[in-house]
């Protein structure tokens, strides 16, 4: 590969990812508002989550004009950073089963439904990146944990508009905070297994 399709490369990727950040900086900030309008555990999870994603985007920015070593650091700490947010989120689903809460199922609905879409196109984007290292791959993955997450937002959304019961949205914040435990140990075994391929 030439200098000039390096650079070529790199632009693509650099802009892909800067749209990405910006669209996961805009459904954080709306998971926050209609999470505690709605008092939803689920929202306020996925905008943690969206939180820490755009974290990782800046990161594998950077990552793009630094050493493989300081790239293979930014997905470690992606992937650190995807189990602390995993704690913090289930604490709060534990607290609020004790304490009671009320989400309110439309608004859960309608803010699963913008995110998902939202979500797709994110995934498209990064998709159309053909070579992909450790931080980009890290991107997908979650992008790809969001979209599930959604999808589980949505059903939960359902069944409180039908029982008037909490559970759902907490059951959904446990899912989402496992999701992130596995996303997070995947990009930590991925940065690892690069670590040994490129020694």
């Amino acid at each position: 590969m030439g200098s000039e399709d390096l650079k070529i490369e790199t632009s693509d990727e650099r802009r892909t990812l800067q749209i990405v950040l910006w669209l996961n900086i805009l459904i954080a900030i709306g998971f926050f508002v209609t999470g505690w309008f709605g008092d939803s555990n689920a929202l306020l999870a996925n905008g943690l989550d969206n939180s820490s994603d755009a974290i990782v985007y800046g990161l594998s920015l950077l990552a793009l004009t630094r050493s493989q070593i300081w790239t293979r650091n930014a997905a470690r700490l992606s992937g650190g950073m995807l189990l602390v947010f995993a704690v913090g989120v289930a604490g709060d689903a534990i607290r609020r089963y004790f304490e009671g809460s009320e989400p309110l199922g439309l608004i859960m609905l309608a803010m699963a439904a913008i995110a998902g879409v939202v979500n797709l196109i994110c995934l498209w984007l990064l998709k159309k990146i053909e070579k992909k290292d450790v931080n980009l791959r890290a991107a997908t993955t979650f992008s790809f944990n969001d979209f599930i997450s959604n999808g589980g937002i949505i059903l939960a959304g359902v069944i409180v508009l039908w029982t008037g019961s909490n559970w759902p949205d907490l059951l959904v914040g446990l899912g989402v905070a496992a999701i992130a435990v596995y996303g997070g140990i995947d990009i930590l075994r991925d940065a690892h297994a690069d670590k040994h391929q490129s020694g």
